[in-house]
């Protein structure tokens, strides 16, 4: 029998309770869903039209709402205002991507003998995103948005920590004119509301991201149903950077590259390997980088790094490192919130725990490499395969050690990673599907092949 419960949402910054949310529960998700279910049939009848200006309209609401999203995810998540922003921003930038695949949804026609053979891409039904606290408002509409535009339903169980924004996106998706039922947000805890979407028969599709571990666990429920899932796991991503690189450049981007949302980031750049030759240049520029990033205050438009998000993370992060590890350190407040500073762990065996292992946190490790042959070694000595950066002023190099990488999304001369136009996803234990991107739509439908006789 399924019990109430509530959660807690604390400000990492403060670790004040900003809010309380009541859980779901199983039942709550068995009612979500035959919510869903009537929906989704209307919602897949309408002309492709009708749902991709419903869609836009969606985009123009969050559009209204960017500062008020964005102020909301720095109380809940502790992000700076900048990245909240941004977030907001890619939520509403990422309807509009996918209202504009609404009408271009089509299948294909086969040239066959004896008559017509064509293909018809057709929604799946309902869909369940789990979405993490380290960026709750984008990869919460990662899976929403091309999933809705493909005449979908959707139930998001936002993480527990986080669960403000998005019920505030379900607020504004019906202001905009959304159909009761079609999105809806179901906050709780992973092994009540989580569970239940994973494992409810009326669920068509799980799209989740976090953890390597729960992924796994994910994965092996839905086995049971052939359920479809896309995963987006962990990373420990390698920022190389070569001797004929510029170097002052490298540097002084290498601190965000892994410090961006307080390292809680799987495309973090936390493996910093660079040529033997170049090393000592590097670390000398690297030092007062680290020194000058601005940590406090999320709501302060001077601040580049906020707090971890819980007490949990932080002590998992402080786990890595030794009181006395040799390290370039930067700053960080003292006092109520749940702060670690910038730091740059130095010397460590390449096979170390904090070299190989996801920390998610703002630490990242710096190894040296020989030469295009070591570099490739070290960037693939690791479970994962999410992202990574390239420097160098050598084309061919960069080429070449681009198609060795084994990583879903690399860089070269630059760390972004991540455009709703793109493809987005992992290697190996990094994950599974793709997400974003043109192709993004036909993640949530099924393939329906029609053969027409025309003989007589």
């Amino acid at each position: 029998m399924s019990t109430a419960y509530e959660l807690q949402v604390l400000n990492p910054a403060t670790e004040d309770v900003i809010a309380v949310v009541a859980g779901a529960t199983a039942a709550d998700v068995d009612a979500a869903v035959a919510r869903a279910r009537v929906a989704q049939r209307d919602w897949a009848a309408a002309a492709p039209a009708d749902r991709a200006r419903l869609l836009r309209r969606f985009a123009a609401v969050v559009d209204q709402h960017v500062e008020e999203l964005a102020q909301l995810e720095v109380q809940e998540a502790g992000h700076t205002i900048g990245n909240a922003r941004w977030e907001a921003g890619n939520v509403r930038d990422l309807l509009d991507f996918s209202a504009g695949g609404v009408e271009r949804l089509s299948g294909r026609q086969i040239p066959v003998a004896g008559g017509l053979d064509i293909t018809l891409l057709e929604p799946l039904g309902v869909i369940g995103v789990i979405a993490p606290w380290n960026f709750p408002m984008p990869i919460a509409a990662w899976g929403t948005a091309p999933a809705l535009a493909a005449g979908n339903a959707v139930i998001l169980k936002p993480a527990e920590t986080t669960p403000l924004t998005a019920l505030r996106l379900a607020g504004l998706a019906l202001e905009a004119g959304l159909p009761e039922g079609l999105f809806q947000v179901l906050p709780g805890a992973g092994a009540i509301a989580g569970n239940a979407l994973v494992e409810h028969p009326g669920v068509a599709k799980i799209v989740f991201t976090g953890s390597t571990r729960v992924g796994k666990q994910i994965m092996a429920k839905c086995a049971d149903r052939v359920k479809r899932v896309t995963l987006e796991l962990g990373g420990k991503s390698p920022n190389i950077v070569f001797a004929d690189a510029d170097i002052e450049a490298a540097a002084a981007a290498t601190p965000m590259s892994f410090l961006d949302n307080s390292g809680q980031d799987c495309c973090a750049r936390t493996r910093i390997l660079v040529q033997r030759t170049a090393y000592d240049r590097f670390m000398e520029l690297l030092g007062p980088a680290i020194e000058e990033i601005v940590v406090g205050d999320p709501a302060d438009e001077k601040t580049q790094m906020g707090p971890l998000i819980s007490r949990v993370q932080l002590d998992r992060v402080r786990s890595y490192v030794a009181d006395d590890a040799a390290a370039l350190r930067g700053g960080a407040p003292d006092g109520p919130g749940f702060w670690f500073p910038p730091t740059v762990l130095t010397g460590l065996d390449p096979e170390a725990p904090a070299a190989v292992e996801e920390v998610f946190g703002p630490v990242a490790v710096v190894l040296p490499f020989e030469d295009e042959a070591d570099a490739i070694r070290l960037a693939n000595a690791t479970e994962y395969g999410l992202s990574g950066s390239i420097w160098t002023r050598d084309v061919g190099r960069a080429l070449r050690v681009s198609r060795a990488v084994a990583a879903g999304n690399l860089s070269v001369n630059s760390h972004s990673s991540v455009r709703h136009s793109t493809p987005f996803g992992g290697y190996k234990q990094s994950g599974l599907g793709r997400e974003l991107g043109p192709d993004a739509l036909t993640a949530f439908t099924e393939t329906k092949n029609v053969f027409i006789s025309t003989e007589a």
